[in-house]
């Protein structure tokens, strides 16, 4: 079921490449993006290829929705 006016996909995650290479399967194919964890937001450096986390760090707290009061 699609709402109309969509393609019926997912959204694409906004993804930042990041240079370097994987240290377990040496591909070049890392990026950071903010996925959700069982702790909630957290920004990860990801390898494209197996899925290795290299950084884990919490992020916003509503993920990609920015409150003004986190502004000031």
């Amino acid at each position: 079921m699609t709402t109309p006016g969509t393609t019926g996909g997912r959204a694409p995650a906004l993804r930042t490449p990041v240079d370097g290479a994987c240290p377990r399967c040496g591909a070049e194919a890392l990026a950071a993006y903010d996925l959700v964890g069982e702790e909630g937001w957290v920004g990860v450096v990801k390898c494209g290829a197996c899925l290795h986390s290299l950084e884990r760090k919490p992020a916003n707290r509503l993920g990609p929705i920015t409150l003004l009061v986190d502004l000031v």
